[in-house]
């Protein structure tokens, strides 16, 4: 029973983290904490990444596939979106689809969101 809570809470909390990190930049209240979170990603991704050997690397993703591990889920892609994805929709999507969609939605998340934080500061520069 408590795994599965904690199943749930992850797909809330981690589906929760993308869409912000996706949708964040939108509103100028969360704009700079979405340009710290997409950072933070970037750098688990990559700096993690290269420190366990996988890049990508999502210590949430781990921990949420550990516990879908004792729940008897066998078989689990490497990427948690690949996961959400094909759970949400019952397809089994490609994962290098799933990946190059990932990494191109985050991508352009950062360049607009890095815009949306730094145009206000060069406005006032010039001001």
């Amino acid at each position: 029973m408590l795994y599965h809570i904690a199943d749930i809470a992850f797909v809330v909390f981690h589906t929760s983290l993308i869409l912000f990190n996706i949708l964040g930049w939108i509103w100028k209240k969360t704009r700079l904490a979405n340009l710290v979170s997409i950072l933070i990603t970037f750098a688990s991704w990559f700096l993690l990444g290269l420190i366990v050997g996988v890049l990508g690397y999502c210590p949430f993703t781990e921990w949420h596939f550990d516990i879908l591990e004792k729940l008897g889920h066998t078989d689990l892609p490497t990427s948690y979106i690949k996961y959400l994805v094909d759970r949400l929709t019952g397809f089994n999507f490609s994962q290098k689809l799933v990946d190059d969609a990932t990494l191109w939605g985050l991508a352009a998340a950062f360049i607009i969101s890095l815009t949306l934080n730094v145009l206000p500061c060069l406005r006032k520069r010039r001001s």
